[in-house]
């Protein structure tokens, strides 16, 4: 009898927090017993740690990585920097979060292609994109690879237009010795589980080096209210929970270490996967330190079969996203997209992406597993 080989997980997520063992355990304690459950010193403690860790003046915690984003919009337009109908230039390949953001605040996503070669988006088409109502660029660091270049810094500058990271998937990401989160006028984060950097839960977090702006993401998140029981503005419940920022205080100081074991990973399948109907991200590692492997993603004409074919070996992947996110329905027929007249480089690649597992928790046998099933399809 022939013994099937072990399922390799996309994401084992009970074995990362195994790995973090008695520490997360008495973190979580901690907080129980402290009968402080919002707003409380591991909140505190952890959004001086983020801003230290980014190399950021302020970090806001806050409930999830769209709400991170949705605020600093908002925060923008309650200080009189945005206003309501202005445009926002926003990559057309991303998660539809940071889509979401820009039209939940009440302002107009403009659309644009990414580059071939390392799916971020494009300096020619955001040049294209902007016009009398443009006020800011959001670049996604996306699959935790950098999207930030020096072209895309100076145009913002000199067109005076806020330039916002989602920094959703690119934690611990480097650009030139500085950390992504603090190489634009502000940054969203996620601590969605299955992130470089996860919580248990959801949690978020708004880093900026601009004090004001801070202030009001935080009054912003907390109902709009900065003395208790009065608001001076419109708010909404967004608070990083204290269980959560505990968890991520104990995780933090590992995320640099994890990140490079994504690296380590990453490295040998650009390697040692040699099959001519799987197309590698070779850009991705040329980029060092730049690129955190938050998900490695191939691209594949017959994306279904091979991802069929990778199960049946044993192997767990996912498509990250099988729908772009002007197709999806939500945005269908209502005026709420600017895009370009093709957006051909988008489809491509959410018809063909497939992401391989690629977590710090794999064993070299796991990884030479996946490495032989992609080869035999």
């Amino acid at each position: 009898m022939v013994r099937s080989k072990k399922m390799v997980r996309f994401l084992d997520l009970k074995m990362i927090s195994r790995s973090f063992e008695p520490e997360l355990s008495n973190a979580v304690s901690e907080v129980v017993d402290s009968g402080w459950y919002l707003s409380g010193k591991q909140t505190c403690q952890f959004e001086k740690e983020y801003a230290e860790y980014t190399g950021s003046r302020f970090a806001v915690g806050c409930g999830n990585g769209l709400d991170a984003l949705i605020l600093i919009l908002r925060a923008y337009i309650e200080l009189g920097v945005f206003h309501r109908g202005d445009e926002v230039i926003v990559p057309a390949n991303t998660y539809i979060a940071s889509i979401l953001a820009v039209t939940e605040a009440g302002l107009n996503p403009v659309l644009v292609e990414p580059r071939k070669d390392n799916f971020q988006i494009d300096i020619g088409g955001i040049k294209a994109a902007m016009s009398s109502r443009t006020v800011a660029v959001m670049i996604v660091h996306l699959y935790g690879c950098c999207a930030y270049t020096d072209e895309i810094g100076r145009f913002c500058t000199e067109n005076k237009l806020k330039l916002i990271e989602d920094n959703a998937q690119g934690h611990g990401c480097r650009y030139e010795g500085r950390l992504t989160g603090a190489l634009g006028d502000a940054a969203g984060h996620s601590f969605y589980p299955g992130k470089n950097l996860g919580a248990l839960g959801d949690g978020g977090m708004v880093t900026t080096d601009d004090g004001e702006l801070a202030g009001m993401v935080r009054r912003l998140g907390n109902y709009g209210s900065e003395k208790k029981y009065v608001f001076d503005s419109l708010g909404k419940n967004s608070r990083l929970d204290e269980l959560q920022a505990a968890v991520l205080r104990v995780k933090l100081p590992r995320l640099d270490a994890d990140n490079e074991k994504r690296r380590n990973i990453a490295a040998r399948y650009l390697s040692e996967i040699k099959n001519p109907e799987v197309l590698l991200p070779e850009m991705f590692g040329k980029m060092g330190d730049s690129c955190v492997y938050h998900i490695f993603p191939v691209m594949c004409e017959r994306r279904d079969e091979l991802k069929i074919h990778l199960e049946k070996a044993g192997i767990e992947t996912i498509i990250h996203y099988p729908i772009p996110p002007y197709r999806q329905k939500c945005y269908h027929d209502k005026g709420l997209l600017r895009l370009p007249d093709s957006l051909d480089i988008t489809d491509r690649i959410h018809q063909c992406e497939l992401s391989l597992p690629v977590s710090p928790v794999m064993t070299g046998e796991e990884v030479k597993q996946v490495i032989n099933a992609v080869n035999s399809f």
